[in-house]
């Protein structure tokens, strides 16, 4: 039986294969579910058997060995696009190419262990599969490669945005604070609109820093304390306030909400998570924080009503330096939103032993529910 024939009479088998391992591989969140997993392999091994089926010369087979094959960089194949959505998955690129490698291993063992002989003409199939495989490869690393870097620079301008705006504003204060004449009424204003600009410039350093520890693979160290939690969510939500005095917050306390804690990173999780609610809910609506005491943990739970995060990106929110497209609504403010906060939010929720996660919906809107083990905070040693 020809390889391409072969293809197509066991598409199913290799599928599910194909699936088995890219389950295998350990990417962020919750499990991908088939769909997801296999998205654009169906079309390619397509492409592949029918590319097989062709009359190829020698100067075609040279140039798709060098990479130069006609459609080499064309990002609507479906390997172009499988790059794209694994890198929306959260994928690495080392994983991508993991993916091409096992997905080659089982075609042709399969393929083998029914051709028990191997000649020539199967050789040559054989060649022509790792040509096709490495082409296919190349296109996904190119779009995966394209989004990483077009991403990168997007992270570059939205920080620069950012850090922009609380500098003007100290800047403008300094000038003021400078001038002879300025009314000692003004002073504490000014000095109020410094304080805040440098906290807004503080929590973006910081997650910075938290990024760059993350990718140096080092651990988020914590201070843990057996303490309740309601004094801090009362303070998150006044910072919160503060910060967005145009947007109305509500925050609901229910049971025992004591649990082992590092308070100024708990207290970071809560600021991203509701900087992040503000930043998309629906103009008029309010953004809700509820905590609830149960059994084994506390739960914290950020609610606010405003554009639907599809469910397949539900997980990819939580990556760093993921963007998404969410379409524009009447009254709510443009994003300026880099995604280092609910990757912080992910870590230092980890590194607590707890979860986090998301549901969005048209109806009852967008939830983020922290979990935190109801656990002892280790005794200090020493005499």
């Amino acid at each position: 039986m020809q390889l391409s024939a072969f293809i197509e009479a066991n598409m199913e088998r290799i599928l599910v294969e194909w699936d088995a391992f890219a389950r295998s591989l350990p990417v962020a969140g919750a499990p991908l579910d088939q769909a997801t997993l296999r998205d654009h392999a169906r079309q390619m091994l397509e492409a592949i058997a029918l590319d097989l089926q062709e009359e190829e010369t020698a100067r075609e087979a040279l140039l798709k060995s060098r990479g130069k094959a006609p459609g080499e960089a064309d990002p609507e194949t479906p390997a172009a696009e499988h790059g794209t959505l694994r890198h929306t998955s959260g994928y690495t690129l080392l994983q991508l190419t993991a993916e091409f490698r096992a997905l080659r291993a089982t075609v042709l063992r399969l393929w083998l262990a029914r051709e028990r002989t191997l000649e020539d003409p199967d050789f040559l199939e054989v060649i022509r599969f790792n040509e096709n495989i490495d082409q296919a490869l190349a296109q996904s690393v190119i779009t995966y490669s394209s989004r990483v870097n077009r991403t990168r620079d997007t992270f570059l301008a939205m920080l620069g945005h950012d850090l922009r705006t609380p500098l003007s504003a100290m800047t403008m204060a300094g000038e003021l604070l400078a001038r002879p004449d300025t009314p000692p009424e003004v002073l504490a204003t000014l000095g109020a609109q410094v304080m805040r600009s440098a906290a807004s410039m503080a929590t973006m350093v910081s997650d910075l820093l938290e990024y760059a520890r993350s990718q140096m693979g080092g651990a988020v160290p914590l201070v843990l304390q057996n303490a309740d939690i309601t004094q801090l969510c009362g303070w998150a939500i006044d910072d919160a306030r503060a910060a967005h005095p145009e947007c109305r917050f509500e925050w609901q306390p229910q049971g025992d909400l004591r649990c082992a804690h590092d308070s100024s990173r708990l207290q970071q999780v809560l600021a991203n998570l509701l900087n992040n609610a503000a930043e998309f809910c629906d103009a008029g609506t309010p953004v809700r924080l509820v905590a609830l005491g149960e059994a084994d943990a506390v739960v914290l739970q950020v609610c606010n009503v405003g554009a639907v995060i599809p469910a397949e990106s539900q997980q990819a929110i939580f990556d760093p330096l993921v963007q998404l497209a969410r379409e524009a609504r009447v009254g709510q403010r443009p994003s300026t939103s880099i995604g280092l906060g609910l990757f912080i939010a992910r870590e230092i929720t980890q590194a607590h032993g707890g979860t986090i996660d998301v549901e969005s919906g048209a109806d009852e809107g967008t939830v983020f529910s922290v979990r935190l083990p109801r656990r002892e905070a280790p005794r200090p040693s020493g005499g």
